[in-house]
C-alpha cells in the first residue's frame, strides 16, 4: 500500500501518514456512496438535521486537538487554527437549520394549478478541498451536500490530508456508513473523481485547475461549484481612518501568511495621504513575528518550497522591475518567507496581475478615485475587495464600481451570516452560503398539478 506523507512546513518532519487511494479505485469509492445514498435521501430534512447535530459537540471536544493538528500540518499560527477549529462545532447547528430552511419546498399558485418547487438530492458529490483552511474548506462543501441528502466523496489536499481525515473521522462518527467517503491522494486522484461518474463536483482551489475541471465536468454536463483564484485590491480614499486602513491591510494581507482566497494583494492609495498610509502599513508589517505556529507567532511558514520560490519569485521580479521594498523583502529562510510591503507597482509587473498567496502587500498611488476604480478592475478576478473611506455614502458610491463579488466598505469584504460567498469573472462559477449557495447542492424539481 502507498503510504502520503504530511509534512510540517515549520519543520520539515513528518506529521502523519494516510494510504493513497489508487485512481483505479476511485470509482469504486464513488460506487459506495451512491449505495448508500438512498437511505441517507430517505431520512428527509429533519432526519437528516438531527443526525449532523450531533457532530458539534464532537467539534467542540476536539478544538485543541484540531488546532494543533492545522498548525503542524499546515503552518498556520495557532489563534487562527483555534478560531478554524472552533467554528465547526460553535456554528454547527444554526448552519444545519439554516440549511433546513432553505431547502423548503416552495409552493407557487395560479391559474387553479399549484406548482411545487422541491430541492432534492443530486445524489453523489466530489469535494476536492484546498489545503490553506484544511478543515473549514471541507466543511463548506460537505455540509451542504449531505443536509441536501447526497452522498459525499471527499479528497482533500495532498498537503493537509491529516487535518481532510480528522474533519471526516468526526462526521462518520455520526453517519451511516459510506455516506462520506474519503479519497487520498493528489492530481491523479483529483482527474479520476471529476471523470467518476458523481453528479457534482464542488472544488476550490486555483483558476487553472477549475478551467480543467469545468472542461472534464462538460462530457456528461456534471454540476459544478469552483470557488478560484483572486487578485484583491483594497481602496485607501484620501477621507480614510489611515490608521484603520493600515491595520485592515495588515491583518488581510499578511494573515495565515497571505495564503487566503480573499487576501489582499493590491492597494491603491490617494497620493495626498500615501507617506502616511505606507508609514503605517509598513510598521506594522515589520512588528509582526514569524515563526512556527506553535511559538506564538504572528505569521507562519509557507505551505511548501513550491509556493515559498513562487512568492520570492515575484518579490524578486517587482524588485528588479522598479519597485521599492517599503519593509520585508529579505531575512526568508526555510519556508519562512518575511512580511513585505512593495510600492511603485505598474501593471507590467508579474505581481500585479498573477495570485501571489503570499504575505506581501503591494502599494500604488493614485491621482484619482477614477483611477483607482479602472487599476481595481484591471484582473481577471473578481473574488472580493475593499473600499475605505470617511463618508460611508461616498464611499459605498465607490464600492459599487468595482466588479468583485464581495466588497466590504470600512471591512472585509465577507458579507454576514446567511449571505453568499461569491466570485464574479474568473474567481469562481457558482457560490457558497446562503438560501441560493445552499440550493446548488440540490436538484430543483418543480411538480405541478390541479388545485
Amino acid at each position: 500500500m502507498t503510504m502520503l506523507s504530511s509534512l510540517n512546513p515549520a519543520t520539515g518532519d513528518v506529521v502523519g501518514e494516510v494510504p493513497v487511494t489508487p485512481p483505479d479505485q476511485i470509482q469504486a469509492a464513488v460506487d459506495r456512496a451512491r449505495a448508500a445514498h438512498p437511505t441517507w435521501a430517505a431520512l428527509g430534512l429533519e432526519g437528516r438535521a438531527a443526525v449532523l447535530k450531533q457532530a458539534a459537540d464532537i467539534f467542540t471536544a476536539r478544538v485543541d486537538a484540531h488546532a494543533e493538528l492545522m498548525t503542524r500540518e499546515q503552518g498556520k499560527p495557532m489563534k487562527e487554527a483555534k478560531g478554524e477549529a472552533r467554528g465547526l462545532g460553535s456554528g454547527l447547528a444554526l448552519e444545519v437549520d439554516e440549511m433546513v430552511e432553505a431547502l423548503q419546498a416552495d409552493v407557487v399558485e395560479r391559474g387553479g394549478h399549484r406548482s411545487t418547487i422541491y430541492h432534492d438530492p443530486l445524489g453523489v458529490v466530489g469535494a476536492i478541498t484546498p489545503w490553506n483552511f484544511p478543515m473549514s474548506m471541507p466543511h463548506w462543501m460537505v455540509l451542504p451536500s449531505l443536509m441536501a441528502g447526497n452522498a459525499v466523496v471527499l479528497k482533500p489536499s495532498e498537503e493537509t490530508p491529516l487535518c481532510g481525515q480528522a474533519y471526516a473521522d468526526v462526521l462518520n462518527e455520526v453517519l451511516p456508513n459510506n455516506v462520506l467517503v474519503v479519497a487520498h491522494g493528489a492530481d491523479d486522484q483529483g482527474k479520476a473523481l471529476v471523470l467518476s461518474d458523481v453528479d457534482m463536483i464542488a472544488f476550490t482551489g486555483s483558476r487553472e485547475v477549475g478551467k480543467h475541471i469545468m472542461r472534464e465536468a462538460s462530457g456528461t454536463l456534471k454540476r459544478v461549484v469552483l470557488e478560484l483564484g483572486g487578485k484583491d485590491p483594497m481602496i485607501v480614499l484620501d477621507d480614510a481612518d489611515i490608521e484603520q486602513a493600515a491595520k485592515f491591510a495588515a491583518f488581510n494581507s499578511f494573515r495565515n501568511c497571505g495564503q487566503v482566497c480573499i487576501s489582499t494583494e493590491r492597494i491603491f492609495v490617494m497620493d495626498s495621504i500615501a507617506d502616511e498610509f505606507e508609514g503605517a502599513l509598513s510598521e506594522l508589517a515589520s512588528a509582526l513575528k514569524v515563526g512556527d505556529g506553535l511559538e506564538a507567532s504572528d505569521v507562519g511558514p509557507m505551505v511548501n518550497v513550491q509556493q515559498r520560490d513562487h512568492v520570492l519569485a515575484q518579490i524578486d521580479a517587482a524588485v528588479g522591475a522598479g519597485a521599492t521594498v517599503l519593509t520585508g523583502g529579505q531575512g526568508h529562510h526555510d519556508n519562512f518567507v518575511t512580511p513585505t510591503v512593495l510600492s511603485g507597482i505598474t501593471e507590467d509587473m508579474d505581481i500585479s496581475t498573477v495570485e501571489t498567496f503570499g504575505p506581501v502587500a503591494c502599494v500604488t498611488r493614485v491621482s484619482s478615485v477614477d483611477e483607482a476604480v479602472t487599476r481595481a478592475n484591471d484582473t481577471r478576478f473578481g473574488l472580493g475587495a475593499v473600499v475605505f473611506g470617511g463618508d460611508s455614502d461616498q464611499t459605498e458610491i465607490v464600492a459599487r464600481q468595482l466588479t468583485a463579488g464581495m466588497i466590504g466598505v470600512n471591512r472585509s469584504p465577507g458579507g454576514v451570516p446567511g449571505t453568499p460567498w461569491v466570485g464574479a469573472r474568473e474567481s469562481g462559477f457558482g457560490f457558497h452560503k446562503s438560501r441560493d449557495g445552499h440550493r446548488q447542492f440540490a436538484q430543483t424539481r418543480v411538480l405541478t398539478r390541479p388545485v
